[in-house]
């Protein structure tokens, strides 16, 4: 154990006039601008260009957890953006309420718009009637959400095979999440302005189209329309990963098991 050296204070009587060291001219400077006391003296926090590359640190991906991917590690979707964030889902209602549920647990306001409320209204109900952040409404009633980075907000879309253009859009803080149950004449556009797309099992014409829409290769589109209840292809311009989403008991017991048909 390396022994604490003492320093010594300097002693203003002890130094002749005029003959100040300049550490104590200094000190008594500083003193005077009211800088305050000089603190312990540390290496600087230094690390060699060629280095930089070996440094990580220990974060791990902030978002709504979907499932597990192939490898069982947590599958994280980054919902809550400064950036405007649209997400399209061809599936099944459990999988988008799910992600509602979890979007809601990290703080996200939700808003859903939908054309069968009465779908939705047990997990109104079972989140306090609307006052602990989420909220139905009327296809075309969604009100602006005033989204910000202390209350981002997740709209989803649950408005069949055609919805219509939404008044309330993606934005800063604000994600959509469209949902379609299955592969619609809207897809394709809807697809193309999606950040990320999720997609479940499908039949094999569907899932033939997607390969054409979303450049899926041919074991992509051969697995999509086994794809077992619960488990999502989610995609962006470059990756594709397998997600199975399974549901706490809380969540078994508010929606039941994972399924692809409503």
């Amino acid at each position: 154990m390396t022994t604490p050296t003492t320093r010594r204070t300097a002693d203003p009587a002890a130094v002749p006039e005029g003959a100040e060291p300049f550490a104590v001219q200094r000190a008594t400077a500083r003193l005077r601008n009211g800088l305050g006391l000089l603190g312990p003296r540390h290496g600087r926090h230094a690390v060699p260009a060629h280095l930089l590359d070996s440094l990580a640190l220990p974060i791990g991906d902030d978002g709504v957890v979907a499932g597990v991917d192939a490898e069982g590690q947590p599958a994280v979707l980054g919902l809550n953006r400064p950036t405007a964030y649209d997400v399209v889902l061809i599936g099944g209602l459990w999988t988008a309420q799910v992600l509602a549920l979890r979007a809601a647990a990290t703080g996200a306001r939700v808003a859903v718009e939908t054309g069968r409320p009465q779908a939705w209204i047990q997990m109104v109900h079972a989140m306090g009637g609307g006052q602990n952040g989420l909220a139905v409404y009327d296809v075309g009633r969604v009100p602006p959400q005033g989204a910000s980075a202390g209350t981002p907000v997740l709209v989803v879309r649950d408005c069949g095979m055609r919805p219509p253009r939404g008044r309330v859009t993606s934005g800063p803080w604000q994600s959509v999440l469209t949902l379609l149950p299955y592969l619609s004449p809207v897809a394709p556009r809807l697809l193309r302005q999606a950040r990320l797309a999720g997609i479940q099992r499908v039949s094999p014409d569907e899932a033939r189209e997607l390969g054409r829409t979303m450049g899926l290769n041919r074991v992509e589109v051969e697995a999509l329309p086994t794809l077992a209840d619960g488990v999502t292809l989610w995609c962006t311009d470059r990756d594709r990963q397998y997600v199975m989403t399974q549901p706490t008991d809380a969540e078994t017991g508010l929606l039941g098991t994972p399924r692809r048909m409503d």
